[in-house]
């Protein structure tokens, strides 16, 4: 063999060796030969769109919380208990709509105590309340609103009257209240009060107070007024409420409804 023949076939041998080999990232063919392209990426998959009805609930459950924590929109008032995520205060009661010369009566009322105790400010909304305030868990609204309706479905209506001035304060004497004691119908109420305790007591909730005052309330102020409001104050006004025009007649409340609320939801239970 040539000299030459034997180079060529040399360069022959180094060249196969070379691309046989494996791991070293060289091509393994003629330099026309494209290298493999590196493996793409899937696209990710387009995300699924939450129903507008989920969002509006937890949205719903979100605006509760913030106006919850928001002092300025109850005039003031402290909290009884600490708010939580999720938490939503909850009460039982028996509404009164008023005419207009109740609120005449009112501003009359109003008109005396606020020589007493200027910071008075009128309910906006009046009740006969049969629950304390409770806790509800977001999640127990539906079965406990099913139990209230169950346990109400039987009652019958019925008219109680509200003519006695009261003073009031809450449990941890922060706010102050004049109120209108039922005088008459505090039988029914306390049936009622007998049901609504046994659907708290499933949920173990605290039940309503021993030997209620059932009343109407009329006007609060922050703090513990209940000694200025009293004497010679609370005998002003209850001259007041028997001097005034058809007051027998006007404090009359009907006892044709159970409403409950919890944080912004309201649920009525009609009575027969």
């Amino acid at each position: 063999m040539s000299r030459e023949a034997a180079a060529a076939a040399a360069a022959l041998v180094g060249y196969s060796s070379s691309s046989s080999s494996s791991g070293s990232g060289a091509s393994s063919g003629s330099e026309d030969e494209a290298s493999p392209a590196p493996p793409r990426c899937s696209e990710p998959a387009p995300r699924l769109q939450v129903p507008g009805s989920v969002l509006s609930m937890f949205r719903e459950q979100e605006e509760e919380e913030v106006a919850a924590d928001d002092s300025s929109k109850h005039g003031g008032r402290l909290r009884t208990f600490p708010h939580e995520r999720g938490n939503w205060a909850t009460y039982v009661y028996v509404p009164y709509e008023p005419e207009e010369d109740f609120l005449d009566l009112l501003q009359l009322l109003l008109l005396h105590a606020r020589v007493y105790v200027s910071s008075l400010t009128a309910m906006t909304e009046f009740h006969i309340s049969l629950s304390q305030s409770v806790i509800l868990r977001y999640h127990w609204i539906s079965p406990f609103v099913q139990s209230l309706k169950e346990r109400l479905a039987s009652f019958h209506r019925f008219i109680c009257r509200a003519d006695q001035v009261k003073v009031y304060t809450n449990q941890t004497k922060t706010r102050t209240f004049i109120g209108l004691e039922v005088s008459s119908g505090h039988s029914n109420l306390l049936e009622l009060v007998s049901e609504v305790d046994r659907v708290m007591e499933e949920f173990n909730l605290p039940t309503f107070y021993q030997n209620p005052s059932f009343h109407l309330s009329l006007a609060w102020c922050v703090g513990n007024h209940a000694e200025a409001l009293g004497g010679q104050c609370l005998r002003e006004l209850q001259e007041t409420v028997d001097g005034f025009e058809d007051s027998s007649y006007l404090l009359r409340i009907p006892g044709s409804e159970v409403r409950c609320k919890t944080g912004k939801k309201f649920f009525s239970f009609p009575l027969r």
